[in-house]
């Protein structure tokens, strides 16, 4: 089955943090296992070969986390 495992990042948004060994936390449109894409907050190798944990939301949960964002006073 983890053969089966493929992705796309079909579109680069941005890269919010840059980590330790060139690896950044970025925002970026990713088409997982040929599905359409998905908006997906993770940190990446500097290659994109490898990735950590992240969030993939629809862009429908985007819009309703960017209310909720624009709520938190910072």
């Amino acid at each position: 089955m983890a053969d089966d495992f493929s992705f796309e990042i079909t579109q680069s948004i941005g890269t919010v943090a840059e980590g330790k060994g060139g690896w950044s936390m970025e925002l970026n449109l990713v088409s997982w296992g040929g599905r359409p894409a998905k908006y997906d907050l993770r940190s990446w190798s500097p290659d994109h070969e490898k990735m950590g944990k992240g969030i993939t939301l629809t862009k429908e949960e985007l819009i309703a986390l960017k209310d909720l964002l624009n709520k938190v006073e910072l």
